[in-house]
């Protein structure tokens, strides 16, 4: 069995520790593989980016703990989500809504939670719920509900001209993500010559497929491997050098940038 962790609790304190351990004695030959723990406290939108970039890379029967935000709301408790074989222990706090938007169904309650909380039941309920996944009851002793906090991702806003995207992630090489997937590229820009006006003195009329389609500190766009618009400079680091940030003091303050459609033949 794999068990992925994915979390907002860092490195500095022992809770990462304490749920492996939780985990490990409970499920002795369980793999368990870590996602991210540095996502910024709370930070749903983060969270979400991070684990579709990585869930569609491991094998079905795959276990997803989300350990963001976890005592959120005025009545925490824990979902599993069963998805493409694979399977999704999270807070009802948003964060499955916003992964897989209006494909989620046949949610299922595991557990409530009672004041005073205690971080302990999070992977000693969690580790019941991997446990009854392996023996097949999960579906027998937990019962589908409705969701109590529906999210989306942030979507990119049409203009007359263009759109308008939302920095959604940036990356430990400071690759700057946005919120528009190559599908709704092509919908909103189709075949029209563009222009991404990052600086005064960045201009990208052009999609890359590689880093190095680009000379050494310039600046590039390009499709990441989960579908998304990426900003880069080609060894070197695009938000810090370009000036753009995705959020502050780990709360939703996003950057805009512009993607303007451009009349024929004005981009050589």
């Amino acid at each position: 069995m794999i068990i992925t962790l994915l979390s907002d609790l860092g490195s500095h304190d022992a809770e990462v520790t304490i749920v492996k351990a939780i985990l490990s004695d409970t499920l002795p030959q369980v793999q368990i593989v870590d996602i991210s723990h540095s996502v910024p406290q709370f930070n749903l939108q983060q969270a979400a980016y991070l684990l579709l970039s990585a869930y569609k890379h491991f094998p079905d029967e795959t276990i997803h703990i989300i350990l963001v935000d976890v005592f959120a709301g005025v009545a925490p408790s824990m979902l599993l989500f069963k998805y493409q074989n694979q399977y999704f222990i999270a807070p009802d706090n948003g964060i499955l809504p916003l992964i897989f938007g209006e494909e989620i169904s046949d949610a299922r309650l595991c557990y409530e939670f009672k004041k005073p909380y205690s971080f302990n039941e999070w992977p000693q309920n969690a580790a019941k719920i991997a446990r009854a996944i392996a023996s097949g009851e999960s579906e027998i002793l937990y019962q589908p509900c409705e969701l109590k906090t529906e999210l989306r991702f942030m979507q990119p806003k049409l203009l007359h001209d263009g759109v308008e995207c939302n920095i959604l992630y940036i990356d430990q090489f400071e690759n700057v993500v946005l919120d528009i997937t190559k599908a709704q590229f092509e919908e909103i820009i189709g075949s029209n010559p563009f222009r991404i006006r990052v600086t005064r003195s960045h201009e990208l009329t052009v999609i890359s497929n590689n880093y190095n389609d680009v000379g050494e500190n310039e600046a590039l766009c390009r499709f990441n491997d989960t579908g998304y618009l990426e900003i880069a400079i080609n060894q070197g680091k695009a938000a810090s050098i370009l000036g753009l940030g995705a959020f502050n003091s780990g709360k939703l303050l996003y950057q805009t940038i512009k993607i303007s459609i451009l009349p024929p033949g004005s981009v050589s």
